[in-house]
């Protein structure tokens, strides 16, 4: 098993999902980053939690050389999407995103069919953009 999948399996064991695993370089430290998703938010408990199952894991099988920092947080309300999958676990949320054609779409997230997303569209309205065309994509939030 790869080490994301058996992270996945510990994240998956408490009831939450795994968003992402990122290597992030800030202020001179390098630092893991998971990233975890539930219904209704995720909870510092849950966090620590999920701290606690991980760090014997990577003591085991380091993800890289050298010093770094595990970190376990939420993605944010204003998060990337990377994956079919974190479309749909956005839809009802606000989007912003671009296609590889140069084409911007900006708002909610009406289903993903497949690999379709429909969009509500602010400008154009009801919108239909294949996974494989999106180049760059995010939530936001209206504050």
């Amino acid at each position: 098993m790869s080490l994301e999948k058996d992270i996945k399996t510990m994240v998956e064991s408490v009831g939450v999902s795994l968003y992402d695993i990122q290597t992030i370089n800030e202020n001179e430290n390098t630092i893991y980053r998971v990233s975890i998703t539930a219904h209704g938010g995720v909870t510092l408990d849950q966090c620590a939690q999920i701290t606690h199952l991980i760090n014997p894991l990577l003591d085991v099988t380091p993800p890289m050389s050298g010093v770094y920092r595990l970190e376990v947080s939420s993605p944010g309300i204003e998060r990337r999407l990377k994956t079919l999958e974190h479309f749909v676990q956005s839809v009802g949320e606000k989007a912003i995103f671009s296609t590889i054609a140069k084409e911007k779409y900006e708002g909610e997230i009406l289903s993903v069919n497949g690999d379709e997303i429909t969009v509500m569209d602010k400008e154009l309205g009801e919108q239909k953009v294949s996974f494989k065309t999106i180049s760059k994509a995010k939530t936001y939030f209206e504050w």
